[in-house]
């Protein structure tokens, strides 16, 4: 049976549940979509052309519903600041906290990562420290059959059993 496979993601299973800025619900999940797609290049070019339209079909007199200064224009504005405000600061506020979170986790990792690399070098400096004793032993050893190699050649050099 094989070994079970190490669990890379043990140190930021605690914090699974900041997964979603404001939740896990279908509400939850539109609201995080919507403050995220405040920042981006398409909402802020939608939202220009938008008023560039509406500015334009009134002081065309194409419409009369918001002529010059644009009290609806700006009231739209108020109520989109209104709603987008608190959304963005909790989202913010939220992905601070998984950014928190994520960085303990991953110093919590990088921790056990270096306890496991400090076991090994223990483990890699017994190992030299052995084959050391092993080297020199061989080496005793070797100088033993050596010096038995040598008197057992001067025995036979002159004639002796």
């Amino acid at each position: 049976m094989p070994a079970p496979l190490p669990d890379h993601l043990r140190f930021h299973r605690p914090f699974v549940h900041l997964a979603s800025t404001f939740g896990n619900d279908a509400f939850a999940l539109k609201a995080e979509a919507f403050a995220r797609f405040f920042g981006t290049p398409t909402f802020l070019g939608a939202q220009t052309l938008i008023v560039f339209i509406w500015i334009a079909a009134n002081v065309a007199g194409l419409v009369k519903f918001d002529v010059y200064p644009f009290i609806l224009l700006n009231l739209a504005f108020s109520l989109q600041a209104a709603y987008a405000a608190p959304l963005i600061l909790l989202a913010q506020t939220r992905q601070a906290a998984r950014d928190k979170a994520h960085g303990e986790a991953d110093a919590l990792h990088r921790e056990a990562i270096a306890i496991d690399v400090a076991g090994q070098q223990a483990h890699l400096l017994a190992l030299l420290e052995q084959n050391t004793r092993l080297t020199e032993l061989t080496k005793t050893l070797t100088e033993r059959i050596e010096g038995l190699t040598v008197e057992m050649h001067q025995r036979f050099a002159r004639g002796e059993p």
